[in-house]
């Protein structure tokens, strides 16, 4: 059975560590460099089927923003859980001159986010923070947006964590996320053998996640589905890494490649047989 995302499950630092050493490693770096552009590494929102695969990640930061500008200034702290390469929260700062801290398990992830700031001249807005999403180390009520994209479906306590988000969120404030998720009938094992080699528990699904922060949370919750957009990401990926094996040889061990040349074409299959749902969740916690 697909996890629900309304039970509560124990999150471990062994899950922890599993996702840390995936995200930690060279040969995913330079993956993500020269595939993905190494700046904001979510699915893409496209345009068209054969775009760029950083154009469209970085649209779905821009779409994601769209959704709480009205939130968002130079007055404005933005929770940035997941942060990665620190992509959207450049994007934040920049956009908006917004404070923002960014959160993320990785700290050779945390490094090079500081660095890229530094260089861009953002590190006095962005406050780069090593730590895990189910115990947040901030005061209730502190920030005006949380913001999450494509992280949650890397942990075991989904639950906790989107609690922990809520906690820390402002009345009035606003919480927008994405995720990979399983259709609603999608048995749990007929997405494992592709979900299994990026650390990723039982998958949600939208109407969980919507009961979650609709009832159990308090919040008043809408979900835009992107389905299409998961299909054409993953084709584009597979697509890529085919085209370009023997360069990327040059940059990444020839044994990650043949992974890649693997695992990816499983990615296309069980988005094309619509398996999985993507999209993009918008709640607010209602004022004081």
């Amino acid at each position: 059975m697909i996890n629900n995302p309304g039970d509560h499950t124990s999150s471990t630092p062994h899950h922890d560590d599993e996702t840390r050493t995936y995200y930690d490693t060279a040969d995913v770096d330079a993956f993500y460099d020269t595939v993905w552009g190494g700046e904001d590494i979510h699915v893409g929102i496209y345009t068209d089927e054969h775009e760029a695969i950083a154009d469209a990640s970085r649209r779905t930061v821009e779409h994601a923003a769209d959704k709480v500008a009205d939130l968002l200034g130079p007055h404005a702290t933005v929770l940035d859980l997941g942060s990665g390469y620190g992509g959207s929260a450049r994007a934040l700062a920049e956009r908006f001159g917004c404070r923002v801290v960014a959160l993320d398990l990785s700290e050779q992830h945390n490094r090079r986010h500081r660095a890229t700031n530094a260089r861009r001249g953002l590190d006095g807005l962005i406050d780069v923070v090593t730590g895990s999403l189910g115990d947040l180390p901030y005061a209730a009520e502190r920030f005006d947006v949380v913001w999450s994209l494509e992280v949650l479906c890397h942990l075991e306590d989904r639950p906790r964590a989107l609690s922990e988000a809520v906690r820390v969120l402002r009345p009035g404030g606003a919480l927008v996320f994405s995720d990979i998720m399983a259709a609603e009938e999608t048995p749990a094992e007929a997405v494992r053998p592709a979900t299994s080699r990026l650390s990723m528990p039982a998958l949600g699904t939208p109407s969980r996640y919507l009961e979650l922060l609709s009832g159990g949370l308090g919040l008043k919750a809408t979900y835009e589905d992107r389905t299409a957009d998961i299909a054409t990401h993953y084709a584009r990926l597979d697509e890529e890494v085919h085209r370009r094996a023997a360069e990327l040889r040059e940059v990444i061990s020839p044994a990650y490649v043949d992974e890649l040349l693997a695992n990816l074409p499983l990615w296309t299959d069980i988005t094309r047989r619509n398996l999985l749902r993507w999209g993009i969740f918008h709640a607010r916690r209602p004022a004081a």
